[in-house]
């Protein structure tokens, strides 16, 4: 293969801010740039989920050849719970992922399933599920002195950028702004101020490819302890910084906020 026709291969990158489980069945503007977004995106040999969802000790690789559809939320509409992804899985791939990155001791597991951080974005992105799936997950330990630096994860995602050669689609799926805790239950509430000025600050280092001040967040202040109280929903836009490559183009292929403090912007890489 030559270079023109590696560089036509080479898949973008997404991080998609995932939100609630009720856009799994709503026509809103994030679940029509969603549908929107699946129109224009190359088809993928296979997509790489990095799950604000699947939290570990150590980082597993789903390799479940027929992944179940895991309904991780609660006291939702009976509709949701009657809504399957039936995808694929492709195990070669994960083993393929797991050797790459031996030194990382990614562990294959085929247990686990497509939990709603990725099976409620590529039901509107990819609603044939005909495109093999995989979920990678967050090292998170048992509590937060368990956790791995963030720059951990950061050189971690680096070593997937592999996979875009092969035309795999990389998507981080989490929210960049998500505080569960201080939520308004309308989903078209007032933005908080804090939530929009930590958005707006992220927004801008992504645009300035100013990945350390991301990966050193907590020094934004008040407007990162309220906006990213936990690390989950964070993490997964650290690995698809990651893959950024120096000049690649960035665009936001949604904005926005849902229930005041969750922001649903997301971000495309080349």
């Amino acid at each position: 293969m030559n270079q023109s026709e590696k560089q036509e291969l080479k898949m973008p990158v997404l991080f998609i801010g995932h939100g609630s489980p009720m856009n799994i069945i709503s026509d809103n503007k994030f679940t029509r740039d969603m549908k929107h977004l699946g129109n224009i995106l190359p088809t993928p040999t296979a997509i790489l989920v990095v799950s604000a969802h699947w939290l570990t000790t150590g980082t597993k690789i789903l390799s479940a050849k027929k992944p179940k559809t895991i309904y991780d939320f609660y006291g939702f509409p009976k509709e949701l719970y009657m809504i399957e992804y039936p995808s694929p899985g492709l195990p070669e791939l994960a083993t393929q992922i797991s050797t790459t990155l031996k030194s990382y001791g990614i562990v294959s597991d085929d247990k686990w399933g497509y939990d709603h951080a990725s099976w409620s974005i590529l039901k509107h992105i990819y609603p044939n599920a005909n495109i093999p799936v995989l979920e990678l997950s967050l090292d998170y330990g048992f509590n937060r002195w368990d956790l791995k630096p963030i720059k951990y994860h950061y050189q971690l995602a680096k070593n997937l950028a592999f996979l875009r050669e092969q035309g795999v689609l990389i998507i981080g799926s989490g929210n960049i702004v998500h505080n569960l805790g201080i939520i308004d239950y309308e989903i078209d509430a007032p933005v908080m101020d804090w939530a929009y000025q930590l958005d707006q600050a992220v927004k801008q280092n992504i645009l300035e490819y100013n990945h350390n001040d991301l990966i050193n967040f907590e020094k934004m202040g008040n407007i990162a302890k309220f906006g990213i109280p936990t690390w989950d929903h964070y993490l997964p836009l650290i690995y698809v910084l990651a893959l950024q490559e120096k000049d690649e183009p960035v665009k936001f292929v949604h904005e926005g906020f849902q229930h005041g403090s969750v922001s649903m912007r997301c971000v495309q890489i080349g």
